[in-house]
């Protein structure tokens, strides 16, 4: 899960991006409030954690923009402005969730998972696909009831086709899914996370269709 972070205090904004890679996310983070409202066009955000209080462009600005321009991310409010109308003014604006500072970082990623799971119709916490059953709060997978020894790209591969069942994912978009801005990425990454997952999942786990992408196969 890939999330954008707009914060301009740098202790929050470092520690939310650190903590949050810790537990298993991708995070990109941005200090300015007009280099955070392009940085959602240019990358496949599945959340975005918001400031409001941002130099170069108020938050409640760049969400509004973001919304009139089309953009269906779900976005997590987070502020120090913990007024009634401050809350519901944002909320307005098209803002999915609200937190107020201070905040814990665990409630920050529950809250982030909550919002992936809805906006992909998941009511469940776990994600599951046949024998697999995959718990992204525990970062861990079975299959049959035994677990599983993933890395986290694998891990993280395994969420994004679970969450995108009956799609076909091409290679790029699966890249720009699993390594944020400034990681290291080798030419061939995807296809050796697929080769691994299917080692221990079962070759026919995971489809590939020449030219396209990768997909779930049947979930038998």
């Amino acid at each position: 899960m890939r999330v954008l972070v707009v914060e301009d205090d740098a202790q929050i904004g470092d520690g939310l991006k650190m903590g949050l890679e810790q537990l298993g996310f991708v995070a990109d983070w941005f200090r300015d409030g007009k280099q955070g409202l392009a940085a959602l066009g240019a990358a496949p955000y599945d959340a975005v954690v918001l400031d409001l209080g941002l130099p170069g462009m108020d938050g409640m600005d760049i969400l509004s923009a973001w919304r009139r321009g089309g953009q269906d991310v779900p976005v997590l409010v987070l502020t120090a402005r913990d007024a009634l109308a401050d809350r519901v003014g944002g909320l307005d604006a098209g803002a999915d969730d609200y937190l107020v500072k201070p905040f814990a970082l665990s409630e920050v990623a529950a809250r982030l998972r909550a919002l992936h799971r809805r906006r992909h119709g998941q009511s469940h916490p776990e994600w599951r696909h046949g024998r697999l059953c995959l718990d992204p709060v525990a970062r861990a997978a079975t299959l049959d009831g035994a677990p599983l020894e993933l890395t986290a790209r694998e891990l993280a591969l395994l969420e994004l086709l679970l969450s995108h069942k009956g799609r076909v994912l091409p290679r790029e978009l699966i890249e720009d899914k699993l390594y944020g801005w400034g990681q290291e990425l080798e030419s061939n990454a995807v296809e050796v996370h697929v080769h691994h997952l299917r080692k221990k999942l079962g070759s026919a786990f995971i489809r590939t269709l020449r030219g396209v992408g990768y997909t779930l196969g049947d979930p038998a």
